[in-house]
């Protein structure tokens, strides 16, 4: 009878998941099901050992921290022994097979005869092996993600774990962090959706990225990110809390902000009138005190507005030519135009102009210099000069040296002049060579063979093509480019 029953408990635990081993008072062991022989990576039960002692023999058990499980504490013998216990977690490897390794989660089953003696002597195991390893796995990966990390439990809001990321952050030791709670380290501390991430944290639901001061050990704080993910960690409920170092970008962000009050300070009290555009739609800025000075215009009247709707521009030409040298190179350097005040007065000034970017905008930092008393006084002299130009023949090479040097500051963009002498036409060509030679119009045309009337065309011409109107800046144009030269010296040799 006692046999019979024996086979039908045999009989029921062979199709269990679980594995079944069956050990005698006597030390010996008489079963095993199929997925306990399985869990020690045998066949059959001479593999796994007949007797407690020949198990010990075959196989190595170990606790999770890797220290060896005494012989006297193997699960076998314990439950030999009539001890009952629930969990006990083991690493089981294989004396012949190293790398053979399973984690075993064990269980004692005692059942007693009538007369209280031990009658059925079991050990249930369930493989947890795949469990641990990805517990391994996500051990490793958290002690090694650099970005700082705190594993917070659920039930008591303590700190179980802490990655080598969130020490170097906060120069916490580790001691001081494990098994403190929220209430001693605050990680939403003067967070803006603090409240709510309390809640997410009470409720195991993610919690959103948000800004939040850490104390530090030493009672700095550090402007950080953070975030929470629920996740299970041996069985608890518990939220992973990781963080973004914000402190590098709040020191950048201070000293971009002096950098740029600085920068506003030398642009308002810079003495060169100044202007600050949007280069996309030519509105103004901003401009400084030297600009109002200049042009009467105050910010009220000009920032917000364009250029054009300000009508600063005297013309379009030059307007346009300005703005195609910034569209091609970005920059201008000493464009020479006329602008309009607001008492509508014209300036002759000088304009530098260069892209800068500000709020990823990209934008225009123009400044001027009033240039109109140095062409006034420029214009005088070269009216008095014009006056004489009907007898330049006295003229020395130094005077028509000194002349161009003179207007040379007024060309300031040469990539905006006239193309050159082989723009114009071979009678052009021979009125400009007399031109430098100080004919007059009379005699021209006489040493040309053609009428005054035809002289006058040609000289119009000539100045429409080279974009002077007056003798004296033709014969500047034409030295400046060395057209002439050999004629000029021949003239000064004769009349000596």
């Amino acid at each position: 009878m006692e046999q019979l029953r024996r086979f039908e408990l045999e009989e029921v635990v062979r199709s269990l998941t679980e594995g079944v081993i069956l050990i005698e008072p006597d030390q010996s062991i008489t079963f095993a099901n199929p997925a306990a022989l399985s869990m020690h990576g045998v066949g059959d039960m001479g593999e796994l050992g007949q007797s407690v002692n020949e198990y010990r023999s075959r196989f190595i058990l170990r606790y999770r921290n890797n220290h060896l499980v005494k012989p006297s504490e193997y699960p076998i013998e314990r439950v030999l022994s009539g001890q009952s216990f629930d969990e006990v977690i083991v690493e089981v490897e294989r004396r012949d097979v190293p790398e053979q390794r399973w984690t075993h989660r064990i269980r004692s089953l005692v059942v007693n005869d009538p007369k209280g003696a031990p009658d059925c002597l079991a050990l249930v195991i369930a493989d947890v092996t795949e469990q641990f390893q990805a517990q391994d796995r996500f051990e490793r990966t958290f002690a090694a993600n650099p970005a700082p990390a705190l594993i917070c439990r659920l039930a008591d809001q303590a700190f179980i774990k802490v990655n080598q990321g969130f020490l170097e952050m906060t120069g916490f030791e580790r001691d001081a962090v494990l098994e403190q709670t929220l209430s001693d380290i605050d990680v939403f501390r003067q967070a803006d959706q603090r409240n709510l991430a309390l809640r997410k944290l009470q409720l195991g639901e993610t919690i959103p990225q948000m800004e939040a001061y850490l104390e530090l050990p030493g009672g700095t704080d550090k402007l950080v990110i953070v975030a929470g993910q629920p996740l299970e960690v041996d069985e608890a409920a518990c939220m992973l809390l990781t963080f973004a170092d914000l402190e590098p970008r709040r020191l950048a962000m201070s000293a971009l902000k002096q950098r740029e009050e600085q920068i506003a300070k030398l642009f308002r009290l810079a003495p060169a009138p100044m202007s600050l555009w949007r280069r996309h739609d030519r509105r103004f800025l901003d401009i400084n005190e030297a600009f109002c000075t200049v042009t009467g215009y105050r910010a009220r009247d000009i920032v917000g507005q364009s250029s054009d709707q300000v009508s600063l521009w005297t013309d379009d030409d030059s307007r346009n030519r300005f703005h195609d040298a910034i569209a091609l190179k970005g920059s201008v350097t000493g464009f020479e135009t006329r602008i309009r005040r607001k008492d509508g007065d014209e300036l002759i000034v000088l304009v530098s102009a260069d892209t800068v970017v500000i709020d990823s905008a990209e934008c225009l930092l123009c400044a001027f210099q009033d240039v109109s008393t140095r062409k006034q006084t420029e214009a005088e002299l070269m009216r008095a000069i014009e006056a004489v130009m009907s007898d330049a023949s006295w003229f020395s090479q130094a005077v028509i040296d000194k002349l161009a040097a003179l207007k040379a500051p007024a060309r300031s963009d040469r990539s905006l002049m006239p193309s050159g002498t082989a723009d114009l036409s071979a009678r052009e060509r021979e009125v400009l060579e007399r031109l430098c030679r100080g004919l007059d119009d009379p005699s021209i045309a006489a040493d040309l063979g053609v009428s005054r009337h035809t002289v006058r065309n040609h000289v119009a011409s000539l100045f429409r093509k080279i974009g002077v109107n007056r003798r004296s800046d033709a014969v500047v144009w034409a030295r400046d480019r060395g057209f002439g030269t050999d004629q000029l010296h021949k003239t000064r040799k004769r009349r000596r």
